[in-house]
């Protein structure tokens, strides 16, 4: 990803200056751009980890972490030490479900693996429980990451593909609806 592409990202800079300042300690050349250049004894991986580490750190909370501090409501039906779960309040099908971990991290993949495994058991319950309470025939799986930076899984129940595909809605939220649904489902 050239940082360039990206520069409505207001914590660009200071991932640049965080890597300047560890460039010439760490020994990795890297462009301008911030993207490692691959020459001997750099090691991009690495680097990379380092840029998506200061990222993460210097970014504001984002939506998803507000609602785990509780500064959010949300229609929780799941929460254990690592991951939260909660209806999304622009479901494209009824039990429109997100799966999130409990740290702010941008993207799924980018998970340490304890906390990537906790998602997938979490999601694996929650899809369970969605297809025995609402008698789903499918519950489908999206990881799209466009939304909000910080990782999660949407669960969609559904029966045909027009389903699995709807948009979601943007009209207001109906929190009464979403409230009983949420009743519904939590365990």
């Amino acid at each position: 990803m050239l940082i360039s592409q990206y520069p409505e990202r207001c914590c660009i800079p200071a991932i640049i200056a965080f890597v300047g300042e560890v460039q010439e300690w760490l020994n990795w050349p890297l462009s301008k751009s911030g993207e490692p250049q691959g020459s001997e004894g750099s090691n991009p991986s690495l680097s990379a980890k380092i840029i998506s580490l200061r990222y993460n750190n210097v970014m504001q909370d984002s939506l998803f972490t507000k609602i785990i501090k509780g500064e959010i409501p949300s229609h929780k039906i799941y929460e254990d030490d690592k991951t939260l779960v909660f209806l999304s309040i622009y479901p494209s099908v009824p039990g429109h479900t997100l799966v999130i971990p409990k740290v702010q991290v941008a993207s799924l993949w980018d998970l340490n693996s304890d906390d990537y495994l906790a998602v997938m058991q979490t999601t694996q319950k929650v899809a369970l429980r969605l297809r025995d309470v609402l008698g789903a025939e499918r519950i489908g799986e999206k990881v799209i990451g466009l939304d909000v930076p910080h990782a999660h899984v949407q669960l969609v129940p559904f029966t045909t593909s027009e389903e699995y595909y709807a948009k979601e809605t943007t009209d207001e939220p109906d929190h009464a609806a979403l409230s009983a649904m949420a009743e519904r489902l939590k365990f």
